[in-house]
């Protein structure tokens, strides 16, 4: 900023080359309290807990800076007076005064100590009868577990929802033989071959972005992918992450990436990733910038020591170009995959899929195949859909069940306009004006094979 001081324009410099250094990210939050700038000093006490999560100078400078008062001592308890004090001597009347005490007799009874006289213990009350006694009325006073901090569920991984290996793989895409190869060679052939793999020195670590039309599959592409290496699967949405807490959102991600390393082999799938790690130039506010420089992080396997080995990432979003560029540079999701719809055998196998239950009759798939050309997989179980209301409408009119046709299913294409046009609209102009290094020469290809330019 041009009013800026020359010591917070230096202090600005030296926390940005060096992020992680949290005594000088405080001494640099320190004096834009003291200037009045409580925004920006909340903000960087925010940065060094994500740091130190148990700073305690962080977590108080962030409470100066939101102006909350501090919690005011607890008074030490009154003790009440047991007794009015001793009237003067010289006011005391003569015969209050005890009388001397004489010699004692060592065979008498004793008298008891001045002081308290302690009260007689009574009986012992058996806590753990009553318990079993009331145990079918109430739950147990403790939980056997141990509780996640700030959560009701057990702490560790049961926190995010890691599923096995699954038994779908890449022989249930139907079609999509491009995708196919290009998953091979980026993780399943590095993986059945560990001795090519240590030879030419590839990493187990990688990450891949799947992007194209909605509807495409790019989901069921990431299971197949977590099916084939025999890894377990992690899906990662925005709601996952996000919390109303300040440095909650980046934690979340942190945690999620640690799940996946102790879960190893394990595929982490970001789901809508233009949600999580969109351009940072256009986002304002800090908590979605942290989210996305705390991915950043944990995609390189800086924060964990042991680095990304055996965690496969895997993305998927429908606008690339609102991804922040420093998430798809080499090492990060260096490699990207385009989903398109799916082609005349991807189809046939899907509509074959959609109508295995449905009461069909002689139904012509050949004739679907060639009038749902641009049709997503969600266009095509819609299509099935569509058909299969048009038949229980009539059977309902004619008080007769019929078979669904080949009749009603082209009725229905032609009633269905392809989802992916307004997508293929949009692409063309970045395909065509803001191909910078080649992001888009696969999405170009295609649309020139096509004849959409």
């Amino acid at each position: 900023m041009a009013d800026e001081s020359p010591l917070i324009r230096s202090l600005r410099a030296a926390v940005a080359a060096a992020p992680g250094d949290v005594p000088l990210r405080l001494h640099f939050a320190e004096l834009l309290l003291a200037e009045g700038r409580n925004d920006e000093a909340v903000a960087e006490a925010a940065a060094a807990l994500q740091h130190a999560p148990g700073d305690a100078d962080a977590r108080a400078l962030m409470v100066r800076a939101m102006g909350i008062p501090p919690a005011a001592p607890t008074p030490p308890p009154v003790r009440p007076e047991t007794a009015q004090p001793p009237a003067p001597a010289s006011v005391r009347p003569e015969a209050a005064q005890p009388p001397a005490p004489g010699p004692r007799d060592p065979s008498g009874p004793q008298e008891p100590p001045p002081g308290p006289v302690p009260a007689e213990p009574g009986p012992s009350f058996d806590w753990a009868a009553a318990e079993e006694q009331v145990s079918d009325l109430v739950g147990p006073r403790f939980l056997e577990e141990p509780q996640a901090e700030g959560g009701d569920g057990p702490a560790g991984d049961a926190a995010w929802d890691v599923d096995a290996p699954g038994a779908v793989r890449l022989d249930d895409v139907g079609g999509m033989t491009d995708v196919k190869d290009r998953l091979e060679a980026a993780f399943l052939a590095p993986m059945r071959n560990p001795e090519l793999r240590r030879l030419y020195g590839k990493s187990l670590r990688g990450g891949l972005l799947l992007y194209g039309p909605p509807g495409c599959g790019k989901t069921f592409i990431a299971r197949a992918v977590a099916g084939e290496l025999g890894a377990n699967f992690l899906t990662v949405s925005l709601s996952d992450v996000l919390d109303m807490w300040i440095g909650a959102s980046e934690k979340n991600i942190h945690d999620i990436f640690e799940t996946a390393r102790r879960q190893a082999p394990c595929v982490v799938f970001l789901d809508e990733l233009d949600a999580l790690g969109g351009k940072r130039s256009r986002t304002h506010n800090n908590g979605l910038r942290n989210v996305v420089n705390q991915l950043l992080t944990e995609l390189d396997g800086i924060a964990s020591g042991a680095g990304n080995e055996g965690v496969f990432v895997l993305a998927a979003t429908n606008v690339p170009w609102d991804v922040d560029l420093a998430l798809r540079r080499p090492g990060r999701l260096d490699r990207t995959l385009l989903v398109l719809p799916p082609d005349a055998p991807a189809r046939e196998a899907i509509l074959r899929y959609h109508l295995r239950e449905r009461p069909i009759e002689a139904v012509d798939l050949g004739k679907l195949v060639k009038v749902t050309e641009d049709f997503s997989g969600a266009d095509l179980a819609h299509l099935c859909e569509t058909a299969a209301e048009a038949a229980l409408l009539d059977s309902a009119r004619t008080g007769t069940v019929r078979l669904i046709t080949t009749k009603d299913l082209l009725g229905a294409a032609k009633q269905i306009r392809p989802s992916t046009e307004p997508w293929f609209a949009a692409a063309r102009n970045v395909a065509m004006f803001a191909n910078e290094g080649g992001l888009y020469d696969d999405l170009l290809a295609y649309l020139k094979r096509k004849r959409k330019l």
